[in-house]
């Protein structure tokens, strides 16, 4: 009989000690859940929500603040793309209904981490 798999141990990477890495991996699964149907705009929005997740850990994972702020600048835009790709969708019948409901406050609190951290 095999064993268990047992979960690796919490990484002691620098993007998982910040709370902006958590949000926007939720913006990602919400991005996703919205199930767009326009496949260039949903293409968009997930490039964008994965952009994000990985300029986090880029900029976390700097070493000067000048190469930190630069990277989270950018996590930061692309926040708020894949939250407008959510948004376009919807209002163009191309997602599920509440996505924008869903998507927007995630955006709002990445996008707030992401300033801060930028300070």
């Amino acid at each position: 009989m095999e064993s268990p798999i047992t979960p690796p141990p919490r990484s002691k990477l620098a993007h998982h000690r910040l709370v902006a890495y958590e949000v926007a991996v939720q913006l990602l699964l919400a991005v996703r859940a919205a199930r767009i149907k326009d496949a260039h705009l949903r293409d968009q929005a997930l490039r964008a929500a994965k952009s994000t997740c990985l300029n986090i850990a880029e900029g976390a994972g700097r070493v000067t603040r000048p190469d930190k702020a630069r990277a989270f600048a950018i996590a930061r835009g692309e926040a708020i793309e894949a939250a407008a790709a959510v948004e376009i969708a919807e209002l163009a019948g191309d997602a599920e209904s509440g996505a924008t409901d869903c998507c927007l406050p995630i955006a709002e609190r990445v996008v707030a981490l992401l300033t801060g951290l930028m300070r």
